[in-house]
């Protein structure tokens, strides 16, 4: 593992990290940000949207300031594989910066686009291995395609005991988001997708959450697509709690995150700190 940024920020540091994965074939980079004294501080992973990297959110969202503030260390690992050799498409919603977090099935893409497994295995088991943070008291967030991941890396796994997300795709069988995704990744295997569509695992999943926070821009572009309303009555189907806050006049971007992460990280923080 290499350190390849290191910037003082608030009471800590923000780092990024670049280190070899097994479960993608290639380098992978993730960014840290760690607080002072960070010894079995919580821990939140942030995952990101469509063709961003891990720079996107540490740059522009402001997180460091409330992730100081709650003492809590905060993981943004990219989107996808990346390399020479990584299969990519010109369809921005395809392949590098594209990888929606889930384990591809179809070849090219099987042997490299494994990010489900790399987000909640490989680099946890990283994190772990390298620092003194909380092993039990870990989170996850994301924005878009990463909070569609996070919902579904949340709803599949016992490692995360808060989650919340802005602007979520909640569909993968009908948001045109992931069209190509399901063709592509899983050659429309509809059996394979359901593993990796939030509206089917709230739906299945024995795991509840104390709440889910999400929140929208109802100026948002893209809102039809993310299809929160449909998740939304997926949770009460089966009587998981969700707080959804809809936004007059935010829309999809970054200015809407800034706007908000401080309640995020509140939320998880209050939260984590309770177990």
């Amino acid at each position: 593992m290499k350190l390849i940024e290191k910037h003082r920020s608030f009471q800590g540091y923000q780092e990024v990290y670049r280190h070899p994965s097994k479960v993608t074939k290639c380098d992978m980079q993730f960014a840290l940000y760690s607080p002072d004294n960070c010894t079995d501080v919580p821990v939140l992973y942030f995952l990101s949207g469509i063709t961003c990297t891990e720079q996107n959110f540490i740059q522009k969202s402001g997180f460091q300031k409330f992730a100081s503030k709650n003492q809590m260390a905060v993981i943004v690992p990219d989107t996808s594989p990346r390399g020479e050799n990584i299969p990519d498409d010109e369809n921005y919603k395809l392949g590098c910066g594209a990888g929606f977090y889930l384990n591809a099935t179809q070849e090219p893409w099987s042997q490299n686009y494994n990010m489900y497994d790399y987000i909640t295995k490989e680099l946890p088991d990283i994190i772990a291995n390298n620092y003194k943070f909380s092993n039990s008291k870990v989170g996850i967030l994301g924005h878009s395609m990463g909070g569609g991941g996070a919902l579904q890396c949340a709803l599949k796994n016992d490692l995360y005991k808060t989650v919340s997300a802005f602007s979520p795709i909640c569909s993968l069988h009908h948001s045109s988001f992931a069209k190509d995704v399901f063709a592509n990744y899983f050659n429309n295997n509809e059996e394979e997708l359901n593993l990796y569509d939030p509206i089917m695992l709230v739906k299945q999943s024995k795991k509840k959450f104390a709440d889910i926070k999400i929140d929208v821009g109802l100026d948002d572009v893209f809102l039809k697509d993310l299809y929160i309303d449909d998740f939304v009555e997926a949770c009460n189907s089966v009587d998981q709690k969700l707080s959804l806050n809809k936004h007059k006049g935010y829309d999809h971007g970054y200015y809407f995150i800034h706007s908000f992460i401080e309640q995020h990280i509140e939320y998880h923080a209050s939260n984590l700190k309770k177990i």
